[in-house]
């Protein structure tokens, strides 16, 4: 099972690592902390401290088309936070 699926990389993300060295994934939703945690310090070879959880609701729109009304919904999501050890890095753009 693939714990990691990918990091998020955005402005907010990008500072937090700056200032307090923490990093985000979004993970299978079926995973839980400590596989999470597991997954990153063999990945990225880093020591993790703490790991938050969130999961994100799918959105749901309503479109009205000449054919009636359309209903859907994006996927369901889950996200990790990670807090890093002092002193170590992630470096998600070392291979590109």
């Amino acid at each position: 099972m693939n714990i990691l699926l990918k990091p998020i990389i955005t402005e907010k993300m990008t500072a937090d690592s700056e200032l307090f060295n923490r990093y985000g994934f979004y993970v299978n939703p079926n995973s839980n902390k400590l596989q999470i945690k597991e997954a990153v310090e063999k990945t990225y070879g880093v020591t993790v401290e703490k790991v938050r959880t969130m999961n994100v609701a799918p959105v749901r729109k309503t479109r009205y088309t000449k054919t009636g009304i359309q209903h859907g919904k994006t996927v369901a999501k889950k996200k990790a936070i990670v807090d890093v050890a002092e002193g170590d890095i992630i470096d998600f753009y070392s291979n590109l």
